[in-house]
């Protein structure tokens, strides 16, 4: 069992998808680095750990969304489930000998950093310790968002989030209800229809939905695979590139949209016979200003006579059911939110107190922005791991983890030869930085598609998309600008 020590040199919040890359990333560069994970969970995956709900797939193609530096031959699908992208997870952490650096059950509850010592004062569910540096890999979507209706505390029955699915709770012969309809809900209502009595989906507003060209991998594919790496490598790189083009239309030339959401509409007339279905659930925003969905079979189990559609949301919920906006009453025994989650409002930024005594969350203001969604002014030594403004509409965030962690490494190696106590990055740096954000930002499906989406914050901000190719990210992170940032020498304890 790994035990917390007084104090470590880079301390890694987070074992999922993100503190994996930063661990193995920094400790392949320099295997004796002083490196500890904590992970709040008792056990590490992330998001592939917490979300066990039927159905539970990635939506990115497998051969993309994985490790470079981890390729695996026993993919069973070309679009993974997620109990075995949880054992790939497991798997790199045991090959990798990253388990002995990783303290499970053990949440962070405070970090402050001392401008004295130029360490951030660390204090856990476990106990306290100092860092050097603390690389934040909490993720963007771990925090279930439930909504605010009135009533919900009085429901008599059984609810729950999709995030946290309750396995207990047999769906046989059971009136549900589903609210919200992303990217979970169209995994796991086709799984649940022919369980239950009756399914009532309230839906606020429809997505675009395409097929998810999805087959099993066959046994000389992966022997094919496992004998020649190369051939998985190339198979790869042609997924990464034909996703790569999909930045063209979304980011650069979005008239060419209605080419592909015909085909999302000829998706929807094969599946949904109900013509006031089918009304309901025709987009009038253009594709790609919310999330496009990729599904086979949502649309047809919608379509069934055992399925209500609601357009309009949920208004309010009684002790024996849920009523929609125009007042009609739905009895149902069991509530099922797909809600989604706060990546606008990361918890992990309540928890954080930079140079001037405040908050991440406050220095923020409700509108999240960094440093090539790294780091940010007034939080020394603090890296963030898909940070604002570093989500993808059309690739594999895995592939942005991977950059992310190559800056943290060369800023580590840097801080390493220079001597350096700390590093933060100039203000003015991060407010040019963003600035080129926001205009790149402003022509693109996810700013003006004509549609309200979880990328845009409350002040009308996109702190999430990033706005062109994944290349010029990579780019961007291969070595540590340190020209931008203001550092404190390790000998001198004197800002240069």
């Amino acid at each position: 069992m790994v035990t917390l020590p007084e104090s470590v040199h880079v301390l890694v919040v987070g074992a999922g998808f993100a503190g994996i890359a930063a661990a193995t990333k920094i400790l392949a560069d320099d295997p004796s680095s002083d490196v500890l994970v904590i992970e709040r969970a008792g056990d590490v995956g992330g998001t592939w750990r917490d979300n066990t709900y039927p159905g539970c797939a990635c939506d990115v193609p497998t051969s993309l969304y994985s490790f470079s530096f981890a390729p695996s031959p026993d993919w069973t699908h070309t679009f993974a489930r997620q109990p075995e992208i949880h054992r790939y997870l497991r798997g790199v952490v045991d090959t990798t000998g990253l388990g002995e650096r990783i303290v499970t059950e053990c949440a962070l509850v405070n970090a402050t950093w001392d401008s004295a010592q130029s360490r951030w004062q660390v204090e856990t569910s476990k106990g306290s310790l100092t860092a050097d540096v603390i690389v934040a890999a909490t993720g963007a979507l771990s925090t279930p968002k439930l909504p605010d209706v009135p009533g919900i505390e009085t429901f008599r029955g059984t609810m729950f989030h999709s995030a946290t699915w309750n396995h207990e709770h047999d769906l046989a012969g059971r009136r549900v209800a589903v609210i919200g309809t992303g990217a979970s809900a169209v995994q796991f209502v086709p799984e649940i229809v022919e369980q239950a009595e009756r399914v009532t989906v309230f839906q606020r507003t429809p997505a675009w939905v395409v097929p998810r060209l999805d087959r099993t991998l066959g046994t000389v594919e992966k022997a094919l695979y496992r004998r020649f790496p190369a051939t998985q490598k190339a198979v790869r790189g042609f997924i990464y590139g034909y996703r790569e083009a999909y930045v063209t239309a979304l980011a650069h030339h979005p008239k060419v949209l209605p080419l592909v959401s015909a085909v999302a509409k000829i998706h929807l007339r094969r599946q949904v016979k109900n013509k006031k279905k089918r009304a309901a659930l025709t987009p009038d925003f253009i594709l790609g200003c919310k999330r496009m969905l990729l599904s086979n079979d949502w649309l047809s189990s919608l379509d069934r006579d055992d399925v209500d559609l609601v357009d309009g949301g949920l208004a309010a919920v009684t002790a024996d059911g849920v009523v929609d906006s125009r007042g009609k009453l739905y009895p149902v025994d069991t509530i099922i939110f797909a809600t989604g989650f706060t990546p606008t409002k990361p918890p992990v930024s309540h928890t954080l107190v930079g140079t001037d005594g405040r908050t991440l969350a406050e220095a923020w203001g409700g509108s999240p922005n960094a440093y090539r969604g790294t780091t940010v002014h007034g939080f020394p030594n603090l890296f963030l791991m898909y940070g604002p403004n570093t989500n993808l509409g059309h690739s594999s965030i895995v592939y942005m983890l991977e950059s992310q962690a190559n800056y943290v490494v060369s800023a580590l190696r840097q801080m390493n030869e220079r001597d350096l106590a700390s590093v933060d990055v100039a203000e003015d740096a991060q407010h040019q930085y963003n600035s080129w954000i926001h205009d790149s930002l402003s022509g693109t499906v996810w700013n003006s598609g004509g549609c309200s989406s979880w990328y845009l914050d409350s002040e009308g901000k996109n702190p999430v998309m990033w706005p062109t190719y994944t290349f010029t990210f990579r780019n961007s992170t291969r070595t540590f600008d340190i020209e931008h940032y203001r550092s404190v020498p390790a000998t001198k304890g004197l800002q240069v």
